[in-house]
This record gives C-alpha cells, structure tokens and sequence, in this order.
C-alpha cells in the first residue's frame, strides 16, 4: 500500500476559503507573504489563518528570498512549514532552517535537464522537495504561473527522492500528472483560481476529489 497522497492548497487568503478547503480533505494550506503576488496575505491575515488551522491542516507559508528579519517574523507565527520560492541557494536554505526552527519545503524550478540535476543539491538542507515549473522569462514572479513542465524530464531525477509536485496543475490535469510522475504530494494554486487569487471552493474540492481518486 502506498504512502497516502499529500494534497496542498497554496494561496489561500480568507477564512472562508481556508474553511473549504479543509472540509475538502487538504492536507498543507499555503499562505503567500511576497508582496507582488495576488495571493500575498500580510503578517496579521497570516496570523489568523495559522491560528485558525492549527491543529486542524498543516500551515505553510510562502517566502521568497527573504531576509533575516522575515524570516523570524513569519517563524513567530509557528506554521508547520516555510516554502522558499526563489533563488535561494542551499547554504542560505540551511541557514533559514537552523535559524527559523521550522520545517523548510524548497520549491524548485525546472525548465531544463540541468534543473533536474541541481535537485539533488537541496535535499539535505530542506524537508521536502516542490518541482515547480520554471517562470517564462522576465516574469515578476517565481513559479509556473499556471504553466506546467515537461514531466519527461523528472526521468532523470533519483527515482528514491520523494517530492511535490506544482505547476500548472488542475482539476483536469492532476490525474495524468499523478499517474505520469507518481509524487508524494501534489500543489495548486492558479489552479484553483476563477481570476488571479480568487480561489473557488468548488474548484478545490474538485481537484483534491480527482487527486485522491488517481493515487488511490
């Protein structure tokens, strides 16, 4: 028997929504703090949310590239998790890690063969591993944007490595991903979104039901 899938919903920025998507079976909640993203929640709604689903769903926060300050801001809040979504390098995960006590998932971004080969770089110095497609080239913000990846190329990747995975996932798509890539867990955002970071109850519950039912 496999390990149950891990389903996360990243971008969440209301009471409400963090409620559906917790009646809907999410495993991680993800809230954005980067301030040039729809999703972004500033540090009082991040204190809410967190102390809403605690106990209830894994918290994870979003942070991209942040510095010393911020990191000790947002680890004051206690989430389960910080996501690193930027160009963070492996010495400076390990050190948000060590100072911020709290578990690091690192997102990173493929494009191309040599991304899949830096995979490798991060696994010792965070807990858990987010593909995520790489942004198209001038792009204000990291991640795919609602784009997915070539998935062949994860071919190549250590098949004993566990990870996440994002990017363009959606209600429609994330059967084919599960059974294509056979991840630990699955992220959506975009996905779940009916304009940029307006989530839709339905549409969340609509993706984790297809999850659920491709790994089963």
């Amino acid at each position: 028997m496999s390990d149950p899938l891990i389903v996360k919903i990243c971008g969440i920025k209301t009471t409400a929504l963090l409620e559906a998507a917790i009646d809907a079976g999410a495993d991680i909640v993800g809230f954005t703090h980067f301030e040039r993203s729809p999703r972004y929640v500033d540090i009082e709604t991040l204190q809410l949310l967190i102390s809403e689903a605690r106990g209830r769903v894994e918290t994870c926060v979003l942070l991209v590239n942040p510095d010393n300050s911020a990191v000790m801001e947002v680890a004051a809040l206690s989430p389960d998790w910080i996501q690193l979504h930027g160009p963070e390098t492996p010495h400076r995960v390990e050190t948000i890690r060590d100072e911020a006590g709290i578990a690091i998932m690192k997102a990173v971004a493929i494009g191309s063969a040599e991304d899949v080969a830096h995979v490798a770089d991060f696994v010792d110095v965070a807990d858990r591993i987010l593909l995520d497609a790489k942004p198209p080239k001038g792009a204000e913000r990291p991640g795919g944007l609602g784009v997915p990846f070539d998935w062949g190329l994860l071919k190549a990747l250590d098949p004993n490595l566990p990870f996440m995975l994002s990017g363009g996932l959606t209600p429609e798509t994330v059967g084919e991903a599960i059974r294509a890539v056979r991840p630990m867990g699955v992220d959506v955002s975009s996905g779940v979104e009916t304009a940029p970071g307006v989530k839709d109850a339905a549409l969340i519950r609509a993706f984790i039901d297809k999850a659920r039912a491709a790994h089963g």
